[in-house]
């Protein structure tokens, strides 16, 4: 499991942890039933706080992305198709927000931004 910390990130090291791991959980990098990391051992391999690899883990815990099983450790949750989709869901509006304010800010009208989304969209 790679993740990357960035100390010029304006997000808490937790929120980057959790992020990155929601995505390796999204993209099929990590599956159902896949052990994390113990808390212990990845805060020493990225150098941080336990306190701050707990919180990444508590706040996957309770989105339902991992599941902890006492004295064994964490591992990636069965997947909730349903949770799973309004997550992935909630981060094509995140793009779509950000590209709707650029084209608003390069005057880009309404129909050219449909225009160049279905072109993209086809694309791939």
């Amino acid at each position: 499991m790679d993740i990357i910390i960035s100390n010029s990130s304006s997000s808490p090291i937790y929120e980057q942890i959790t992020r990155q791991i929601k995505d390796q959980i999204l993209q099929g990098e990590l599956k159902a039933g896949d052990a994390l990391p113990s808390m212990r051992m990845l805060a020493k391999e990225l150098r941080i706080s336990l306190i701050t690899t707990k919180r990444a883990y508590e706040e996957l815990e309770r989105d339902g992305f991992i599941e902890t099983v006492p004295g064994k450790g964490c591992f990636v949750s069965e997947k909730n198709t349903e949770f799973l989709r309004e997550e992935q869901l909630r981060q094509v509006e995140g793009f779509l927000q950000q590209a709707a304010e650029a084209a608003r800010r390069c005057s880009l009208s309404l129909d050219e931004l449909r225009e160049m989304l279905e072109i993209l969209y086809n694309e791939g």
